[in-house]
């Protein structure tokens, strides 16, 4: 350990440190441009200069370590105009882009030029033009004239993606950023580069013009794109996803997300494809009803089945709150064995930093709190062949697409009866005989538990027409920031659709059960009660960085005398 003063103050540090690592870790901000926590110090843009006592220059704070009895100056007269001299000379050829820019409001230049920066510029040349709207890659556009130079992007490149793609060319201040030749800005985690560029260099294809940062409330969530987890905030106006971006966990992701995860995700939640409503198989077709009917007809139907006729297959895509009512009704209401989940796992399409083979986010959990057969029961496979061979007359579905295989399908076809929860239509819903909406990860409560076991919360980022008549669940993650956020979910386009477990809780209470959950966080805390692996745990404790499961155990349920 070190012992340092920083502006007056002093403070015991590790002695590994660099000055700008230890003034972060005590809560005094150095500004700075090109340092960021995860990449190799570069030392370029100059914006963390300090002064040290007993040094004849001024400093960089990325660069130089912590020494005992070293007295730092982050904010004396010599080190305000230095930093006013940087800042002079960052915006000489930067364009007065700012009504335009994407980055308007998350500018670190911006920021500065406000708090550091002498508010006038002695420069009265024209400045330097360069090449605006490059398209990098597929995801990202660069304008060459508003880089300074921080080379951020190109170290992540170099350093975390491990593919170097970005590099400098020219000299002074004609140098531009651009690609290798022949290369393109394609590896799958290139759009962190617009995340961590601090000015609008970097932008998104997809985000574009879209919205200001300030029109959009951000919701802390977790990624549903594979078993990682990893955090996210979730961007919305009038009730619509327009962005997400990775959200700081040291356990989870660091500071990255892949570009799968950004945008195939939220495609899922936008989509066209969106199931509106119940749907019910009659006569005449395929036909929208009430909520009261729909229930009431699955109800009615799977009480005419004898014991044994009826599977259960949930989903690795739900929560684990879904998966625990589900695996409840399928073993104390519909009294079957016949429970499982299909398995999304494609080995060779993880890499060493993020992505996972499991392209589901809940496998752990579905396994923990009991989504497997009971003793006797058939998976997912002896399902699909008592389906073939008749045994298994009728088969309740939670979102999952199993009729994308041709053969599935064909199995599907030979069923009695057919229910399909869902929030998109697909080769399943197609054969449904009643498809009930659900709900995207998007627009719901609940938890997931990643490839490690760390259970964390997922919170409803926008609004189903149930919320909005009950503000259930969406106002218990909002209920600080009701006032102005509202108005900003409230306006958008809403879907019909439902948790997967107050689904299942009310078809049971229909069948004689008694499911008395009237929020996810009732079901949670009876995970918590009976499962081990989450003993002790509730909302309030998972935080916002999530916790580990305790020691799993077998969790073969028998059936009910």
């Amino acid at each position: 350990m070190a012992t340092i003063t920083i502006d007056g103050k002093a403070f015991e540090v590790e002695n590994n440190l660099t000055i700008i690592q230890a003034a972060r870790n005590n809560g005094i901000d150095i500004p700075h441009f090109c340092w960021h926590p995860n990449l190799s110090v570069a030392g370029n843009c100059r914006m963390c200069l300090v002064e040290v006592e007993k040094m004849p220059k001024l400093v960089i704070a990325c660069s130089t370590q912590v020494t005992n009895g070293m007295i730092v100056h982050t904010a004396n007269p010599r080190v305000v105009k230095a930093r006013q001299a940087v800042m002079e000379f960052l915006l000489i050829n930067h364009p007065l882009d700012c009504p335009i820019c994407d980055e308007a409001g998350e500018c670190k230049l911006q920021d500065y030029a406000y708090t550091h920066s002498i508010g006038y510029s002695r420069f009265e040349e024209e400045k330097v033009h360069k090449p605006k709207r490059v398209e990098l890659g597929p995801h990202v556009m660069l304008d060459n004239e508003r880089c300074i130079m921080c080379s951020r992007c190109v170290r992540f490149c170099d350093e975390i993606a491990g593919k170097p793609q970005l590099t400098f060319t020219r000299r002074g201040d004609h140098v531009e950023l651009t690609t290798f030749p022949g290369e393109k800005l394609d590896n799958p985690y290139s759009m962190n580069v617009i995340d961590i560029c601090p000015v609008g260099a970097l932008t998104s294809r997809e985000f574009r013009f879209k919205a200001r940062v300030w029109e959009m409330s951000a919701t802390e969530t977790v990624c549903p794109g594979c078993a990682r987890g990893c955090n996210m905030n979730t961007w919305v106006r009038n009730n619509e996803i327009l962005r997400q971006t990775p959200r700081y966990n040291a356990e989870v992701n660091q500071y990255w997300m892949c570009d799968w995860g950004r945008l195939e995700t939220l495609r899922q939640v936008n989509s066209d494809a969106r199931i509106r409503g119940p749907l019910m198989r009659k006569e005449g077709g395929v036909v929208e009803v009430g909520w009261d009917e729909a229930v009431v007809r699955v109800a009615s139907e799977l009480k005419s089945f004898r014991k044994g006729e009826v599977a259960v297959l949930g989903s690795a895509f739900d929560t684990n709150e879904d998966n625990y009512a589900l695996q409840k009704f399928a073993r104390e209401v519909l009294q079957t064995r016949h429970l499982d989940f299909k398995r999304h796992t494609t080995p060779g399409n993880e890499d060493k930093l993020l992505i996972s083979a499991d392209r589901t986010p809940n496998s752990r959990g579905a396994l923990e709190v009991g989504l497997q057969p009971g003793e006797h029961g058939a998976n997912t496979e002896g399902i699909i062949r008592g389906i073939k061979d008749g045994s298994i007359k009728a088969l309740f579905l939670a979102d999952d697409n199993i009729a994308i295989d041709p053969e599935v399908a064909q199995s599907l076809i030979r069923l009695e009866f057919l229910v399909v929860l869902a929030s998109v239509e697909n080769e399943t819903t197609r054969l449904a005989d009643i498809v009930l909406p659900s709900s995207t990860y998007a627009e719901k409560n609940g938890t997931f538990t990643n490839l490690q076991g760390r259970v964390q919360r997922i919170r409803p980022s926008v609004a189903t027409l149930e919320q909005e008549r009950s503000l259930d669940g969406f106002a218990m993650s909002r209920l600080d920031k009701l006032g102005s956020q509202f108005d900003r979910w409230a306006k958008g386009p809403k879907r019909d659709a439902r948790p997967p477990w107050r689904i299942i809780a009310g078809i049971a209470v229909l069948m004689g059960a008694k499911f008395k959950y009237q929020t996810s966080e009732d079901v949670f805390g009876e995970i918590a009660s009976h499962v081990d692996a989450f003993n002790g745990m509730s909302y309030r404790k998972l935080g916002n960085r999530g916790t580990l499961l305790k020691t799993s155990r077998d969790l073969r349920v028998p059936l009910p005398a």
